[in-house]
């Protein structure tokens, strides 16, 4: 396979909120995170949790996402750890999706903190403009509109411009010309490229190729061999830079989660199903406030020796509700302990498979039929929990809960990572 001719080449960017996190928690305290040039986002000082983002500084030691807090703070002693909340993270999102929409006609969401934008067709409107001058613009309209400074990629598709989003960070802009996509992506190691993952890159290490310009010397009749036909075309197109995905405006979010990590190891079947009803109780509100319901649950359990073990269960038809949700997320955690016990350090539930839903105009609230606990959610069951977000909403999230997770033991939780369907940032 050859590197792709472009005729009519199309202009794709890649926003890419720099170190997400560490910048809102300083927005958010800027009297204390704000002032701090070693920040830690997530976990907690006593060294509890697990890194969600780091600023800059500290990554220069070698601190990054998804490390646990302690490990962290050993690396980098003098950095401060502060806390972020959902929402602020959220409200910062929205403002940066704002910004791009009146930008590009095309805007799509691939997380909370990356956003792909088609210019494609706007030579008459940009007036000339290189691709480099729009992304500088759009940077400079991005920080007044949310205060959030990014770094843009800029090629001819979604994998070039997202791998020239990390040659950018932090707060640069950098673009491929068309054309020159197989030279920029020839020097990078196989494991740069998005999708590859350690498993693949493991069984490509055995056979001696380690980088893109490994793969691109073998014939294709053995990589065929070796990954299979539709894994070994997928893989070509990926080392000569081809990508024909479309940006597609508004497309929704393809998981809800949400995962605690607690402030000491919890043992007992009544603490954790407590702790199981609120992320339950969480990620349902999350999932209604985006008009969407859920055909799959996962539960996600980490134990005390960092073993992190999930089972997930698909409905009959999607769901929104707790109080579906929440029996088959503890049928589901049963079946994990049963397997293996041990102390709990972490404990997460996401939905998936997601679909939107029309809110009817009137809900009746007490209609026939309960539900068998996992089998099926009644219009009942969503009425009420639509009448409860009403709730909240007009006096506060803490409202109306489930009788068994008011009052829980003072500084148990510390650390409640996005809600968004989004692991931790990457080290980029």
């Amino acid at each position: 396979m050859s590197a792709p001719s472009h005729t009519a080449a199309r202009k794709i960017l890649l926003v890419d909120c720099d170190a997400f996190y560490v910048q809102v928690a300083r927005l958010e305290d800027p009297e204390g995170a704000g002032r701090a040039e070693y920040l830690i986002v997530g976990g907690s000082s006593s060294g509890r949790g697990v890194v969600t983002s780091a600023s800059y500084s500290c990554r220069e030691f070698g601190v990054h996402s998804a490390m646990p807090t302690g490990r962290a703070l050993r690396l980098c002693p003098q950095a401060m750890v502060a806390p972020v909340s959902r929402s602020a993270c959220s409200e910062r999102s929205r403002r940066v999706r704002d910004a791009l929409r009146t930008l590009a006609p095309l805007v799509q969401a691939a997380s909370i903190d990356e956003f792909y934008l088609d210019l494609t067709g706007m030579d008459r409107m940009l007036a000339g403009e290189s691709l480099v001058e729009s992304g500088q613009r759009i940077q400079a309209a991005v920080l007044a509109a949310s205060d959030i400074r990014v770094s843009i990629g800029g090629g001819t598709n979604r994998l070039v411009a997202k791998l020239a989003a990390g040659r950018a960070k932090p707060n640069g802009v950098f673009v491929v010309p068309p054309g020159g996509e197989a030279d920029f992506i020839a020097e990078l190691a196989l494991a740069d490229l998005p999708g590859v993952g350690p498993k693949l890159v493991a069984a490509l290490s055995e056979r001696g190729l380690r980088g893109v310009a490994d793969v691109r010397r073998v014939e294709r009749d053995w990589l065929e061999r070796w990954l299979g036909d539709s894994r070994a075309e997928w893989l070509l197109r990926r080392v000569w830079g081809r990508d024909d995905s479309p940006v597609v405006h508004g497309e929704r979010r393809k998981s809800v989660s949400s995962e605690r990590t607690f402030s000491r190891d919890l043992d007992t079947t009544e603490e954790l199903e407590r702790e199981l009803l609120r992320l339950s109780v969480s990620v349902t509100a999350s999932l209604r406030k985006e008009g969407l319901r859920a055909r799959t649950l996962s539960v996600k359990v980490r134990t005390s020796d960092f073993t992190t073990r999930q089972r997930a269960h698909t409905f009959g038809d999607p769901v929104e509700s707790d109080t579906v949700v929440f029996p088959v997320a503890r049928r589901l955690l049963a079946e994990l302990r049963a397997r293996r016990r041990g102390r709990v350090r972490l404990l997460g539930v996401g939905l998936s498979n997601l679909v939107a839903h029309d809110v009817p105009a009137q809900l009746a609230l007490f209609t026939e039929g309960v539900h068998a606990p996992g089998d099926s959610e009644t219009e009942r069951d969503r009425a009420l929990a639509r009448t409860v977000d009403v709730l909240r909403t007009r006096f506060g999230k803490d409202a109306v809960l489930p009788g068994r997770i008011v009052d829980p033991s003072p500084g148990r939780l510390e650390t409640l990572r996005s809600a968004d369907g989004r692991e931790p940032e990457s080290p980029s």
